[in-house]
């Protein structure tokens, strides 16, 4: 077997990105701390077609070395928005008719194997601050919870990679 050269792996331009139909998911991060986790989210945001990312609060925004250095151009390619409180973005977004999920354990959590995400509706998918999480007043104003099993000691993701395991499944049921 062997691997491909990156000219073989059919790359589109930021131009060609930009006039794509995007999946009608925006990722919210609720002060996320680490510039590493917000670049990350930017390159797998790109990876999945997301419509945006929405930076609020204590959320880094580009340009910055260390969030470059993680996204890989995904922050020139990806649109992005940043609001000084998440509550400013989860309210824009609900009158713009998307289902706010957010990211967390809590009390009436969906397990993840177990959301059937509806073909019709948009999406805001908000992933909290490393230690805290999402906001409770955050929280409060979602329609739901997604949570993602875990069975070990740790019952926690990186941000980063919560990220990926949620918009792969829902790849997996709405995109594929």
């Amino acid at each position: 077997m062997r691997k491909l050269k990156n000219e073989e792996l059919n790359r589109i331009s930021i131009d060609e990105f930009r006039e794509i139909k995007k999946n009608p998911v925006i990722i919210i991060l609720d002060n996320v701390r680490s510039l590493n986790n917000i670049g990350s989210v930017f390159r797998t945001a790109d990876a999945f077609l997301l419509e945006s990312i929405y930076l609020c609060g204590i959320t880094a925004t580009p340009p910055h070395r260390d969030i470059t250095k993680t996204a890989l151009g995904a922050t020139d390619s990806m649109n992005w928005k940043y609001f000084k409180t998440t509550m400013e973005a989860v309210k824009k977004l609900k009158n713009e008719g998307y289902k706010l999920m957010a990211v967390e354990q809590t009390e009436s959590s969906i397990l993840l194997d177990q959301f059937v995400p509806e073909k019709e509706n948009k999406y805001a998918l908000i992933f909290g601050n490393e230690v805290r999480g999402v906001d409770q007043h955050i929280v409060n104003e979602c329609e739901g919870a997604i949570e993602i099993p875990q069975f070990g000691t740790k019952h926690s993701f990186n941000i980063s990679v919560s990220a990926g395991i949620v918009l792969w499944d829902l790849y997996q049921k709405l995109w594929k």
